[in-house]
C-alpha cells in the first residue's frame, strides 16, 4: 500500500448541542480511490451523508467512530472530550496511520505527527469524511434519543439550544443526556 494512503483524517461532531455525546471519526481513504461529492458534513443533506457514508465505510482503507459520554464531557469540558473521541477514534483504526490530519486548531495527544488543518472538513478528503461518519452516527444517536426523552425533539435539533429544546427543558426538566456543564442545562437545572 502506498505510504500516503495511511493518513488519517480526523474530525467530530456535536461539540456544540445540549445533549447528547461527542463524536469522533477517523478516516483512512486509498490514494487511488476517491469518492465523489465528499464535503464538510454541515453543508451536505441528511440523505446526501447517508449515502457517502456507506460509501466511505465501504471504500476507505480503514475508519473507526467513537465517543466521549455526557460524563466526561461534563468531568473533563467538551474541549478535553472532543479530543479524547478523536484519540479512541485514532486507536480503534485497523490500520496504524503515520499521520493525523485532524480538522480545527486543537490535536489530540496521539502517538503520531498530528496536522491541525482550520477548515479541514471543507478542503482535505480523509477529514471530510471522517466529519461526514461522526456526523452520522451522532445524529442516529439522536433520533434513537427521540424515542427514549419524547417531547424533546431531539430528532429534529439533535440536542442543540433550538427554542423547542429551550421550552422543553423549563416544561419537561433535564433528561440524564443533558450535559450539565453547558449554562442553558444549569439554568434549568435551578430553575426546577
Amino acid at each position: 500500500m502506498n505510504t500516503q494512503a495511511l493518513i488519517a483524517g480526523v474530525d467530530e461532531a456535536g461539540r456544540g448541542p445540549l445533549a447528547g455525546s461527542v463524536v469522533a471519526a477517523a478516516v483512512i481513504l486509498p490514494v487511488d480511490c476517491p469518492i465523489v461529492g465528499l464535503a464538510d458534513s454541515k453543508r451536505l443533506s441528511a440523505a446526501r451523508r447517508q449515502v457517502l457514508a456507506a460509501e466511505i465505510r465501504v471504500t476507505a482503507s480503514a475508519w473507526a467512530v467513537a465517543e466521549a459520554s455526557v460524563a466526561e464531557i461534563d468531568t473533563l469540558n467538551i474541549l478535553q472530550a472532543t479530543l479524547l473521541a478523536m484519540q479512541r477514534a485514532v486507536a480503534a483504526l485497523t490500520l496504524v496511520p503515520e499521520q493525523a490530519w485532524v480538522d480545527g486548531n486543537k490535536a489530540p495527544a496521539l502517538s503520531m505527527p498530528v496536522r491541525t488543518i482550520v477548515g479541514g472538513d471543507a478542503k482535505v478528503a480523509a477529514i471530510s469524511a471522517a466529519s461526514i461518519l461522526a456526523k452520522v452516527e451522532r445524529d442516529r444517536q439522536l433520533v434513537d434519543l427521540d424515542r427514549q426523552y419524547p417531547g424533546y425533539g431531539f430528532a429534529q435539533h439533535k440536542g442543540y439550544g433550538t427554542r423547542v429544546h429551550l421550552a422543553a427543558l423549563q416544561t419537561l426538566g433535564v433528561t440524564p443526556l443533558h450535559r450539565r456543564s453547558f449554562a442553558p442545562v444549569r439554568r434549568a437545572l435551578a430553575a426546577m
